[in-house]
């Protein structure tokens, strides 16, 4: 907003009041009707009036939607690049620019400017001036934003200014090209790429199936997996699931339309989450999967129905040398090469109809899927990435960053590590249990890194202190107007209020959540126990997640369980959170816990140990849970009979159980008052900011923007935007996290011997393995599948970097990059190395 700021100043200058009817102050342009006082508006609006239309009195928009741009650099608006590289203007006669603040002004009110002819050239001679300075730099750098489908036509000026020649619409439609090939996995993002639903995303989005289909004398984590005809396709196991995105439709009257102001929070919250169930209840027909998402922070409401696919099969992952190539080493790092993609596809019922694992079902045929780049993507280049990004917190309040930053990262960190410690350990010379936990520890490593690197951001990175700012700035917005105060005022105290009430039992709380989470025994236990709990109710009025709709993804996780629960390794890390629960200070006793073990608060360390050790003798003797069979037929048993079957760890669930459900009512009620309240705080800042503001990610469908693009990452050191074949041979030690396959070395040798591919990339004098964008993404994307702006899929996003994944909670334009495998890596070693030749012809690479 710098031209604004200083433009408005040296033309208009503070305060003044002309017979122009035109003021400015802070840079704010206020608008007088005729017979009218002045009024200063919300910044949100880039107008113009033509001599034609001010006889008229009538207020005309530049382009489509510029809102958009309020906050941001408006030249490129005003000046697009010509085909010879100087500068053309939006509009031929363009006579005034006024800035507007108030998102409430109608557009085609009518409104009468006087504005002086001396000043109009002023203003055209000043952004002409400031467009020669700055240059073209700001019509290609990206914006921040996990944009919703809906959004991206209002972003068409925008991305018509980076180069975009296509029709932004297209994104709007989720059942067209490219957006009806999109997918989500649960977790990863995918993407259609043939006619018979075969599905491109991550190696390590598969790591789940790899290890499904895995034993110690067939190793495919280590070995990877290339079904060479469709009968060799392996289920990836129970619980796997693709979803496609078919509809999504605002419900926010719905759903927050006519609350009672008189309800109490605990009411809201009750009346809240039975309008969505009514919702998902009455959307769920024909194999659709349907929820409701809040956005905003409850500011708005969106329905989301999806297709939901039963039956995902392995089909093709390279071997670990190269889809886990760098490992930790190189994790969320740059530069990089690692091979991170693979295949599965989605099978139906012989009638098109989603359908459990079945040898009898058939490959899905999607209506559309992506070509399949054999370019890949260059350098300076505009790409996409459509996907589910997870979470991020930018609209979160400084205080609540606070809390992250200084208690949940660093505990986080801590106990992360002490779990991969004890798993390391325990995992070094026994390679069937190292599959069983290889889920666990690919998870854990990988959030570690992520947390460490946010943590660093945002204290030594300044994103916090930058968060406090920001508030700060809202703050006195607020309490500038009267109006505003009377609105907005009591919000942060009393979100504060809120904030600080869940932290007088985290600690207790959070160490419960780590017993849970520590063993597979205790969690399957609680599951069944409190599924016999909500059977009973009507189904509305069950928990969601305990719905009948849920029941079935219920048992296929017990199945999928008997490939990852190992007594020894549940028992150590049980031992582990045990002795966290023991430490516990006095006011923070999980009191059933301490009944049932023989905690005590300040109990000496060894005691405590002595005292696990005794209960979980008798713990794991007693259980058969580890039986798949003994488990799956608990599923459908009353409370009684789960307690009449005396196993200990059910047993010790029922005893957990009054904690746990009183936990869950009290954050009900706290939900409630967050519904009440955070809708206004965020009303508060977007009526502030003005504009198009993409909301927080929140795992539904995105887009994103930006270019392929180096970054100066620290001081003397540029990373540029490619990596090539070179690195792996220079990084390989034939070892640890950097052991490539001798045959991927034998086909790198070749190539440097002579051997043709049509995947060598004459400026790089190699082939391409990895890149970087500008893209704005997070935990959840990977797998997107990166778009040029034909539409075609030229690489995989899988990592951030490392020095910018606190962007979560601030975006940083400069710095923040996306890692990507390239097209050309993926088809060259689908060719030269591993002989992937069915799948090569059916993506129509050859023929």
């Amino acid at each position: 907003m710098i031209f604004l700021k200083t433009g408005l100043r040296l033309i208009f200058g503070l305060g003044r009041n002309p017979k122009g009817f035109v003021t400015a102050k802070d840079s704010k342009v206020a608008l007088r009707k005729q017979g009218g006082n002045s009024e200063f508006l919300a910044p949100a609006e880039v107008a113009y009036g033509s001599l034609r239309s001010k006889r008229k009195g009538a207020l005309s928009k530049i382009g489509p939607d510029l809102s958009l741009f309020a906050g941001r650099n408006i030249l490129p608006l005003l000046y697009t690049a010509g085909p010879s590289g100087g500068f053309r203007r939006v509009h031929s006669h363009l006579q005034y620019l006024l800035v507007f603040t108030n998102p409430k002004i109608d557009q085609n009110s009518s409104a009468n400017f006087i504005f002086r002819r001396k000043t109009v050239m002023k203003i055209h001679r000043l952004i002409f001036v400031l467009v020669l300075a700055l240059g073209s730099v700001s019509v290609l750098s990206a914006d921040e934003g996990m944009w919703m489908p809906q959004q991206i036509p209002q972003l068409a000026a925008r991305l018509k200014a980076m180069g975009f020649t296509g029709d932004a619409n297209a994104f709007a439609d989720l059942t067209g090209q490219p957006m009806g090939a999109i997918v989500s996995l649960g977790g990863c993002t995918a993407s259609f790429v043939s006619p018979d639903g075969l599905i491109a995303t991550n190696h390590h989005c598969v790591t789940g199936g790899l290890q499904f289909n895995s034993t110690p004398h067939r190793d495919l984590l280590h070995d990877g997996y290339l079904a060479k005809a469709r009968d060799e396709e392996l289920s990836n196991g129970p619980g796997s699931r693709v979803f496609v995105t078919t509809k999504v439709a605002e419900v926010t009257k719905e759903i927050t339309g006519n609350i009672d102001p008189k309800l109490t929070d605990r009411q809201r919250y009750d009346l809240i989450e039975r309008r969505i169930k009514e919702r998902v209840a009455a959307c769920e027909k024909g194999g659709l999967r349907c929820n409701v998402a809040s956005f905003f922070e409850g500011l708005k409401y969106f329905e989301i129905a999806q297709l939901e696919i039963k039956d995902v099969r392995l089909v093709y992952a390279p071997a670990e040398g190269i889809g886990v190539f760098g490992g930790e080493t190189d994790n969320w790092r740059w530069p990089r090469h690692t091979g991170d993609w693979s295949f599965v596809r989605a099978y139906v019922d012989k009638g098109g109809k989603p359908a459990a694992f079945s040898k009898d079902n058939v490959p899905y045929h999607p209506k559309h899927w992506l070509k399949v780049s054999p370019e890949g993507a260059k350098n300076g280049e505009l790409v996409f990435v459509v996907g589910y990004p997870g979470r991020t917190q930018r609209h979160r309040t400084y205080n609540e960053v606070k809390e992250t930053t200084e208690w949940a990262f660093p505990r986080s960190i801590r106990l992360f590590q002490e779990q991969l410690d004890i798993l390391d350990k325990m995992t070094h010379d026994n390679k069937a249990l190292a599959i069983k936990v290889a889920g666990r520890v690919q998870g854990l490593n990988n959030t570690l890194t992520n947390y460490r690197g946010m943590e660093e951001g945002l204290v030594k990175g300044g994103v916090l202190a930058e968060k406090g700012t920001q508030e700060k700035g809202l703050k006195k917005w607020i309490a500038a107007d009267p109006v505003r105060q009377k609105k907005y005022g009591d919000i942060f105290p009393a979100l504060g209020a809120l904030q600080a009430e869940g932290e007088k039992t985290r600690e207790r709380d959070s160490v419960l959540g780590s017993v849970a989470g520590s063993s597979s025994y205790l969690g399957s236990a609680q599951t069944l126990y409190r599924l016999s709990m909500e059977r009973p109710k009507a189904d509305l009025d069950r928990d969601q997640g305990y719905q009948q709709r849920d029941w079935s993804r219920i048992r296929e996780a017990q199945e999928r369980l008997q490939r990852t629960i190992d007594p020894t390794a549940d028992r150590a890390l049980l031992t582990w959170a045990l002795g966290m629960a023991a430490a516990l200070p006095a006011d923070q006793r999980i009191e059933p816990l301490d009944k049932v073990v023989g905690f005590s608060a300040g109990m000496p360390k060894d005691t405590a140990e002595k005292a696990i050790k005794a209960y979980l003798d008798k713990l794991y003797a007693g259980s058969k849970l580890a039986d798949r069979d003994f488990r799956i037929s608990l599923l459908d048993k009353s409370t009684a009979e789960l307690v009449a079957t005396n196993d200990p760890f059910i047993s010790l669930a029922a005893t957990l159980y009054p904690l746990s459900e009183s936990i869950r009512e009290t954050g009900k009620d706290r939900a409630g008052a967050y519904a009440r309240l955070r809708p206004r705080y965020m009303e508060a800042l977007l009526a502030k900011a003005g504009g198009l503001v993409a909301p927080d990610a929140n795992s539904t469908l995105r887009v994103t923007y930006g270019q392929v693009k180096g970054v100066d990452s620290r001081d003397g050191l540029y990373y540029r935007d490619h990596t090539t074949l070179q690195g792996i041979v220079e990084k390989n030690t034939g070892t640890g996290d950097f052991n490539a396959p001798q045959y991927q070395l034998d086909a790198i040798k070749k190539l440097r011997e002579g051997k043709k591919t049509p995947y060598f990339d004459a400026a790089l004098k190699d082939v391409a393995v990895n890149f970087l964008s500008t893209v704005d993404t997070t935990g959840g994307n990977s797998g997107s599948p990166t778009l040029n702006s034909k539409g075609e899929l030229v690489g995989l996003l899988f990592d951030g970097t490392y020095e910018t994944v606190a962007s979560n909670f601030l975006f940083d334009k400069a710095r923040t990059r996306s890692i990507h495998v390239d097209s050309r890596y993926m088809l060259w070693n689908m060719t030269d190395v591993d002989g992937a030749t069915n799948l090569l012809k059916e993506m129509g690479i050859v023929k």
